[in-house]
This record gives C-alpha cells, sequence and structure tokens, in this order.
C-alpha cells in the first residue's frame, strides 16, 4: 500500500501525534533555560538550591499533574460550564485512558503546568525553605493551575464569558501570567533577602552571580517558546467534508487565524521588540542599556504575545512586544522600591504584567478588528486568573509561615542554601585558605564573583 492509498485518518492522527510530542519536549527543554536563567540571577552560594529546586519542580509537579491535576481541570470545567460531573471518568481518563492519545494530551498538558511551577522558584530565591516550595508545587500542580485551565482551555465559565470567552492561546495569562502573580505573592508573603533593604527603606542591589548563565538560559528559553506558541498549533492535517486529506494549522491562507505561519510571525517579532523596549527605558533611566533587562525584555515580550499570537497582526506584534518589553524595568522598580517586595529573577515584571497586558491587548490589535465584548472578556478573564492566584497561593505560604516553615533560618540564609539545604557547594574552588567568597554583600577578606572587578580587599570597584 502507498501513501496514497493510506486511510487520511491514519496519516492525521499520525502526523498530529508525532507533531505534539515533538513540541512538548521542546518545552520540556525550557526548564533547562529556566534553570540557567535562575541560576545566573542567584549568588554563588544558593545556585545548587536554585537547581535543586528546578528538577523537583519537574519531578514532583509532572507526577501530581497525572495522578490529580489533570483530572481537577476536567471537574472544575463541568462544575463551572453547568455539565454533568463525572469523578471517576475524570481520573479515569488521565490514568487509564480508551487509548494512548489520552497520555499524549496529558503530557502536553503537563509541560505547560511544569512552567507555571517552575516560575515561582525565581521569586523566592535564597530564602525560602525548599519543603515549602516543594509542596506549593504539589498544590500547584494538583490543583491551583488545574482549577485555571478547567476554567478556560478545559470549557469551563471563562471559555465562553461574555459570549466570546477569555482568550489565550498559548498560556500568555494562564501559564504565564499566573506563575508571575503566584511569584510575586509568594516573594510578598516571604520577605525580602537579608541585606535587601536599609533600614531607611533604601535599596542594596544583590547582583546575580553568572551574566553569561542568565544569557544562555534567555536564549534557551527563546528557541523553547516556538514549541510552546507555534506547537499549541497542534493540528498539522485534518479532512474536508469529503473526508479528503487538507491541512490544518499548517495551512497558508492568509486570512486564516491561528495558522503556524501568523503564530511564527508574531512570536519573533514580539521577541525582538521586547528586548528593544526594555533596553529603551534602561537607556532612559540610567543612561545605560542593562544587559539583565535586555534579556528579560526578550522573555516579556515573549510572554506579552502568546495569549494572543494566533491573531495579533504583525505590527500589534510589535506594539505589543515593545510595551511588554517597556514596562518591565518600570514594573520592576515600582515592586522594589515602592511595594518592597523582592522579586528576585523579576518574575512578575516578566511574567506575570506582561502576561495580563498581552491578553487585554487583544481586540486593539486584532485581525478581526476591535470588539468592547472581547476587551471586557479578557479584563474578566484576567481578573479572575489574577485573583484566584493570589488566595490559593497566599493560602499555601500563608500556612507555612504560620507554622515557622515558609523561610529558612537567618544563619542558613547567610551561609548560604547550597550548604545548609543540601551539603554542596557549587563553586568549592572559591575557598581559598582562609578566604571567604564574598557574594551575598557581607564582610571579610575575599574576592568578589558577581561580575564587578576582582578586588582581593573586599570592597566592590
Amino acid at each position: 500500500m502507498t501513501l496514497l492509498q493510506a486511510d487520511p485518518a491514519t496519516i492525521i492522527d499520525g502526523v498530529n501525534t508525532m507533531w505534539v510530542l515533538t513540541v512538548t519536549f521542546l518545552i520540556f527543554f525550557m526548564h533547562a533555560g529556566f534553570a540557567m536563567l535562575e541560576a545566573g540571577q542567584v549568588r554563588a552560594k544558593n545556585v545548587a538550591n536554585q537547581l535543586t529546586k528546578n528538577m523537583l519542580t519537574w519531578s514532583v509537579g509532572v507526577i501530581m499533574f497525572f495522578l490529580v491535576g489533570a483530572a481537577v481541570s476536567t471537574i472544575v470545567a463541568a462544575l463551572t460550564s453547568g455539565g454533568a460531573v463525572d469523578f471517576a471518568s475524570a481520573f479515569q481518563s488521565t490514568i487509564s485512558p480508551e487509548n494512548t492519545d489520552g497520555w499524549v494530551s496529558w503530557l502536553f498538558g503537563a509541560v505547560f503546568a511544569m512552567t507555571a511551577a517552575t516560575i515561582v522558584s525565581g521569586a523566592v530565591a535564597g530564602r525560602a525553605k525548599l519543603r515549602a516550595y516543594v509542596s506549593y508545587t504539589i498544590m500547584l500542580a494538583a490543583v491551583i493551575y488545574p482549577v485555571v485551565t478547567g476554567l478556560t482551555w478545559g470549557g469551563g465559565f471563562l471559555a465562553n464569558v461574555l459570549g466570546v470567552g477569555f482568550n489565550d492561546f498559548a498560556g500568555g495569562m494562564i501559564v504565564h501570567g499566573m506563575g508571575g502573580v503566584a511569584g510575586l505573592t509568594a516573594a510578598y508573603i516571604i520577605g525580602p533577602r537579608m541585606d535587601r533593604y536599609n533600614g531607611d527603606g533604601s535599596v542594596n542591589v544583590i547582583p546575580g552571580h553568572s551574566m553569561t548563565f542568565a544569557v544562555l538560559g534567555t536564549l534557551i528559553l527563546c528557541f523553547g517558546w516556538y514549541g510552546f506558541n507555534v506547537g499549541t498549533a497542534a493540528t498539522v492535517f485534518t479532512t474536508t467534508e469529503g473526508g479528503a486529506l487538507a491541512l490544518g494549522a499548517f495551512g497558508t491562507s492568509m486570512t486564516a487565524a491561528g495558522s503556524v505561519g501568523r503564530v511564527a510571525m508574531t512570536t519573533t517579532l514580539a521577541m525582538g521588540a521586547g528586548a528593544i523596549g526594555a533596553a529603551g527605558v534602561s537607556l532612559l533611566q540610567s543612561g545605560k542599556v542593562d544587559t539583565l533587562y535586555v534579556a528579560n525584555g526578550m522573555l516579556a515580550g515573549l510572554v506579552g504575545i502568546t495569549s494572543i499570537t494566533h491573531l495579533s497582526t504583525w505590527w500589534g506584534a510589535l506594539a505589543v512586544g515593545l510595551l511588554a518589553g517597556g514596562q518591565l524595568p518600570i514594573v520592576f522598580s515600582f515592586i522594589e522600591k515602592r511595594l518592597k517586595i523582592d522579586d528576585v529573577c523579576a518574575v512578575y515584571p516578566v511574567h506575570g504584567s506582561a502576561g495580563a497586558m498581552g491578553a487585554i491587548l487583544l481586540p486593539f490589535v486584532s485581525v478581526n478588528g476591535f470588539s468592547a465584548n472581547v476587551l471586557a472578556a479578557q479584563i474578566v478573564g484576567v481578573t479572575i486568573i489574577g485573583a484566584w492566584t493570589i488566595l490559593a497561593t497566599a493560602g499555601v505560604f500563608g500556612l507555612f509561615k504560620l507554622v515557622g516553615q515558609v523561610r529558612v533560618a537567618e544563619s542558613h540564609e547567610r551561609e548560604g542554601l547550597d550548604i545548609s539545604e543540601h551539603g554542596v557547594e557549587t563553586y568549592p574552588e572559591f575557598n581559598r585558605g582562609d578566604e571567604t567568597a564574598v557574594t551575598d554583600g557581607g564582610s571579610g577578606p575575599a574576592f568578589e564573583t558577581d561580575g564587578g572587578h576582582v578586588n582581593t580587599e573586599g570592597e566592590k570597584q
């Protein structure tokens, strides 16, 4: 039998499944990007702790999403849409589906869920107890994130709100916005790192230990984002009404919303514009182009377009990217100086505010033109997702704080979480006899590893 004689349904199922699994593996690789980005932005004494959190986020979270989270999403969708709720069937559809396509769908959903989870670790770096963070990851994967997907992608209340539904193509708000809000909430409850603020409220800059790692992580994430956005256009082939084989999201019509061509184009333009927007505002603020702002600006641009990448015009992608990147230094400064929240890896301005902004801007840049109903639906969706995330995250971290288990001891924070939580040193060669590696603003004869000039007198040049 030749390919032309094959049943179109067989070809469609095989190719579409292969595409979904390929982009799923690409999205999983984004964890390497998050690990490098976060490791580069923390002190040398906390690198192993940050890497461990990233690995455990995936390991613990993906199992909880398999056992509980996917079913919770289905149940929430039914409860909030007026449909019948079959609890047994909800759990059965993931653990023992009718065929293996069910497991493919679960894994595709799981990599999105774990992206939301790992964002939080960057906000609470350097002072959160491992047990508190892992416990929150369990709750996020099992309940917090699945409630959001049940309300939206699962077909729940927000999927049909105001008759048009909340629109989020690949998770700009559902995944990234939710993760950014959760990170900011957790950072507020845990409190700032030691030495972050002076008694008069002024801010001390605590540099990360490796700009190289941070930029490498950024570029890995940018690469993986094509799986995140373009991969969501998961239908390579479909059939016509007559049963003939036809292109699905891979169609080439200029009027087709959700085509991979449009998604790839808008994703790329917003990424570049995000970096330019962050660089421009950084230059206006300080007279210099901050490298880390440029890196995070690329990510903010990507986050901003992710909700609307399937419907955005080309010029809309540029506008959204510029705005998402431009707001990054402004929002980060406001959080740092006004709210006094220590968001170590800037997860809220990168993921939270950029995700919300992008979702709300949809009707202003859509190929379908402006719609007041769409704008209202987007605002309602962003508000409900944000409110739920704040309440749920505050509940979990607040409980741990109440019993004194949210933050490491002062001596452990000063020593570094690599030693106190894991018994390892990421850079053991830094210890040279009586000298101590100073990467946290501490005192003593030392040499610095924060990207500044080496000064063996213990003073930063």
